[in-house]
């Protein structure tokens, strides 16, 4: 019988791997977790904690805005990056701090170390370049923003890792991207203050989303007065006077800018891993290949979350490792459920979705009949402000199940989460009708829009 030095050795500090470390120490096997940078991931240090925090500060010059027609008088503001950046700082090292506490509780091994394969059951340690040997190891190491390395000027431009700590917050920024981080991005850029603007290859952003929801937010954001360049690419970047960026696109535009941020999708941290040498197998993104129970090609390595590019989305990395552990440890072979899973874009408005777009859905249905809502939210009656809100029932017609529900407004990713669970258990639009709305409320509209506002049959609109 072989003896190994853990039962599970994890590589990658971030929520799939520390859930995976922890629950396995807590039920008594031999972990270790190694990681070189810091605990929490993309997510905690680096991703949507920061990145929300920072959402939070861009909105309150509305805030103060709106403030006057309800009868408030604000005084002069000012806004410090600075104050900002240490705040946010601070709380992700409290979080990181859980993160390691959790572990040290189960009773994990925690190492501070790059770990590289060097075979199917065992791992260099670079450190201190010990062998270390184990009988499952689980590759959790994430991914990192796409380096765009052919871009001519790529080295001058920042992306979202290095956007949350600049030194200074730059008077002017153009973005690069059309997703959901190039989205949010230039919300929170604008709403401190900064001149944005964000070009995307498109004809439209946010390429995924229902329609409807991508409209919404490219009006509003032309609307608050950021400028959103579609169509077009950049094609180089070089250094101007002053440590700005002068920008030139494939369309002939010259922009200077303080800041040039790449937001062109995020690829998997699978390079110096010894993946090769273990022979495990990856796509030609360097995602690695896994099977439903996230086992790869090699007997005893595992993998999961971002680095295997099913789903890019932390909630979905802590269900593939709990999935993990329940089939490894616990006897009970549970793969993961990635489908209808419930999505937000801290846009300015916010986006909520789960399920199919129309555009989707009319691929796959005969007859849809679509429920949409579009109005002035009740707070804005009083502020002032013309941003709509946007509420959409994507509805099989056959038998009423409802199969995608959109919801473009302030909190739309909250109600996302609560109708994830009413689309996850399979509700119709009949369920939503004997619903008693809550009044009144923004999402009252779910439950009280009784007729089609059109249907679409076999792709066409009737």
């Amino acid at each position: 019988m072989t003896t190994f030095d853990y039962d599970l050795f994890v590589i990658g500090g971030g929520s799939g791997g520390v859930r995976s470390a922890r629950l396995a120490a807590s039920m008594g096997k031999k972990v270790a977790i190694a990681e070189e940078f810091r605990f929490g991931g993309t997510c905690v240090i680096r991703g949507c904690v920061p990145k929300k925090l920072y959402v939070y500060a861009s909105q309150f010059h509305e805030h103060f805005e709106d403030a006057a027609g309800f009868g408030w008088q604000v005084g002069e503001t000012r806004f410090d990056w600075q104050a900002l950046v240490a705040a946010k700082e601070k709380e992700i090292t409290r979080l990181e701090g859980l993160y390691r506490k959790g572990l040290e509780n189960s009773g994990a091994s925690i190492l501070a170390t790059r770990a590289v394969l060097v075979g199917p059951n065992t791992l260099r340690l670079t450190a201190t370049d010990e062998l270390v040997t184990a009988e499952r190891i689980l590759i959790a190491v994430g991914g990192h923003p796409t380096p765009h390395v052919d871009l001519p000027g790529h080295d001058l431009c920042i992306t979202s890792n290095e956007a949350f700590d600049l030194p200074e917050m730059p008077k002017s920024i153009l973005i690069s991207g059309g997703g959901y981080i190039a989205v949010e991005f230039a919300n929170i850029f604008h709403g401190l203050g900064v001149e944005t603007t964000l070009i995307y290859r498109g004809k439209q952003i946010l390429s995924r989303f229902d329609q409807d929801m991508r409209q919404g937010v490219q009006a509003a954001m032309i609307a608050k007065g950021i400028r959103v360049i579609c169509e077009d690419i950049i094609t180089s970047v070089a250094e101007a006077e002053n440590g700005r960026r002068k920008v030139t696109t494939k369309a002939g535009e010259t922009l200077t800018v303080d800041q040039v941020m790449l937001a062109l999708g995020r690829v998997p941290n699978t390079g110096s891993l010894g993946l090769e040498t273990a022979g495990v197998k990856m796509n030609e993104r360097g995602a690695i290949l896994v099977d439903d129970y996230s086992r790869t090609n090699v007997p005893g390595i595992f993998a999961l979350g971002d680095v295997t590019d099913r789903v890019q989305l932390t909630p979905v990395a802590i269900h593939e490792a709990m999935c993990f552990i329940e089939t490894e440890f616990r006897g009970n072979p549970v793969s993961p459920d990635h489908d209808l899973i419930a999505t937000a874009v801290f846009s300015q408005p916010e986006i909520g979705t789960v399920g199919l777009s129309e555009e989707e859905a009319a691929k796959k249905f005969d007859d849809l009949e679509i429920y949409r809502a579009e109005f002035r939210p009740m707070k804005a009656t009083l502020s002032g402000r013309q941003e709509k809100t946007i509420m959409k029932l994507v509805v099989n017609a056959a038998d009423r199940k409802v199969v995608g529900a959109h919801i473009l407004g302030h909190e739309a990713g909250e109600m996302a989460q609560l109708l994830g669970i009413s689309l996850k258990a399979g509700v119709t639009k009949d369920d939503f009708d004997r619903t008693m709305a809550v009044h009144p409320t923004a999402s009252e509209e779910l439950v009280t829009m009784y007729q089609p506002s059109y249907r679409v049959r076999n792709g066409q609109r009737v």
